[in-house]
């Protein structure tokens, strides 16, 4: 058992071996890039930059005239140069909307945009610091503007009424449907108590081990984007939800080799994923508040939120959301919430009585 991977290196191992496969289907220089920006940089990160400036290279072999008949081992760094800020540009509308190489057709909106033009951007600077260029045409084009999106997150009334509709929708529920609600209420109750109660993330909320969760002090350990681990505390109703999974229908599972240590397990006995806990989500958030599409991100912002209102300390909130960047935070939750734009309509009288 001693051989026993957490989550988190379990994954790290696995981005990292997708990332060696990527780098196969890139420019040999490319490697050194990656290897550059390995210290600081994670591995989810290294693997998506990877993909971005793959999707580079094949605009440039469909696109461009000069590179039509180019095979990706064929491109030096010096191409890097030769290229115009137009054709910077001509990539960012080719973003827009495209087709892979298994013909999908993939779009991007304002947010995927800036990722991988914050991803070229990386690339070029790297090869233009060390002089391998003499030039960054990447520096003459404007980046794609974002657009603040309004922040979507359940009221307090809302929360109650999801947590309250998990523990009673069985009523409703006949047949398979029943049987299922009634083996997965419990780890749901807790997953969904857990999130709203501490605001992790769920890629953190998956990786939770038995071994992270103490009783004694009400807290999680869990292991933050970059890998740092940090204890998050835990409320009475935290505690009684994950008491009551993990003393009911946890400690009765039984699950596959190499599984025995997750905290929340799959009907298969496997270690929940990322994406079942965000179907799981959705599906309950759908029956209560339809208007809202609720994602577990939307309950870490419920939670933000909520702790903002409650104590006013952004450094707070910050630290226990693991935010790096303080202004990250004050971004999402130090905005003028809700309450205070309502004042704000009666606070100018526009005709004295």
């Amino acid at each position: 058992m001693s051989d026993t991977k957490t989550y988190h290196e379990q994954t790290v191992i696995d981005y990292t071996l997708r990332l060696r496969e990527i780098l196969k289907t890139l420019p040999p220089f490319a490697k050194d890039f990656f290897r550059a920006i390995e210290p600081h940089a994670s591995i989810r990160t290294r693997m998506n930059y990877a993909y971005d400036i793959r999707v580079f290279f094949h605009f440039l072999m469909e696109n461009n005239p000069v590179y039509k008949n180019y095979t990706m081992d064929q491109f030096k760094v010096s191409d890097l140069e030769n290229l115009e800020p137009v054709d910077i540009e001509e990539y960012m509308e080719y973003l827009k909307v495209y087709r892979r190489d298994d013909d999908e057709l993939m779009t991007n909106g304002e947010k995927g945009l800036a990722r991988k033009m914050s991803a070229l951007r990386s690339f070029y600077a790297y090869y233009h610091k060390h002089q391998y260029i003499s030039s960054n045409p990447t520096l003459l084009v404007e980046m794609p503007k974002q657009h603040e999106k309004a922040i979507i997150r359940l009221d307090p009334d809302e929360v109650a009424l999801l947590l309250d509709h998990v523990e009673s929708c069985g009523d409703r529920l006949t047949g398979q449907a029943k049987v299922y609600y009634e083996k997965t209420k419990e780890r749901d109750l807790a997953i969904l108590t857990l999130l709203l109660g501490t605001g992790i993330r769920v890629s953190e909320c998956v990786g939770l081990d038995l071994q992270d969760v103490d009783f004694k002090n009400n807290g999680i350990t869990i292991t933050r984007k970059g890998g740092n681990q940090m204890v998050v505390y835990f409320g009475p109703e935290v505690e009684t939800a994950l008491r009551t999974y993990m003393e009911g229908s946890r400690n009765a599972a039984t699950p596959l080799p190499g599984h025995e240590n997750a905290l929340f397990l799959s009907t298969q006995r496997r270690r929940m994923g990322v994406q079942a806990v965000e179907n799981m989500v959705k599906k309950y958030a759908r029956q209560v508040t339809p208007n809202k599409k609720i994602t577990p991100h939307k309950l870490r912002s419920t939670y933000g939120t909520s702790l903002y209102k409650e104590t006013g300390d952004i450094y707070l909130v910050a630290d226990v959301l693991g935010h790096k960047d303080v202004n990250t935070t004050k971004k999402h939750y130090a905005a003028i919430d809700e309450n205070r734009r309502r004042q704000a309509a009666s606070a100018v009288r526009l005709r004295e009585k």
